[in-house]
């Protein structure tokens, strides 16, 4: 049954730490300040945030999603519908709440939404070639 948890709670459960422990003010300072520098071969400097490692994070686990997505088991149908209910909660998130209208936020709930949209994309056309072969 925990494979039907969807893996992008993990990136909303960070966002949500970093905000409600750090204060709703200082979530910007929190999540742009940089965490670490990277020197590049060219001598630019690139600066790495919770924020990013967030974004990151959240992108590596949509992938895993969308291979989740392929499966045509039931479970694979009660994870759509755990995501659906995870998107509408970082929507009203986002929408509502102090601390949460930044670009990283946002970019999570796109995410949260694509994983949302190719599950139930997936499984259709799943069903639908299951249904041909049918005849």
């Amino acid at each position: 049954m925990l494979i039907a948890i969807p893996l992008l709670i993990i990136p909303v459960a960070l966002y949500n730490i970093l905000v409600l422990t750090g204060g709703v003010g200082q979530a910007d300072a929190l999540l742009n300040d940089p965490l670490f520098s990277v020197t590049m071969t060219s001598g630019a400097q690139w600066s790495v945030s919770w924020g990013d490692l967030i974004l990151f994070v959240g992108l590596i686990l949509l992938f895993f999603e969308l291979i989740k997505s392929t499966s045509s088991q039931r479970i694979a149908i009660v994870n759509h519908a755990l995501s659906m209910v995870l998107f509408i909660a970082v929507l009203i998130e986002f929408l509502l709440m102090q601390g949460f209208a930044t670009s990283t936020f946002f970019l999570i709930v796109v995410m949260i939404l694509l994983d949302v949209l190719a599950g139930f994309i997936v499984t259709i056309i799943a069903s639908r070639k299951d249904f041909d072969f049918g005849n």
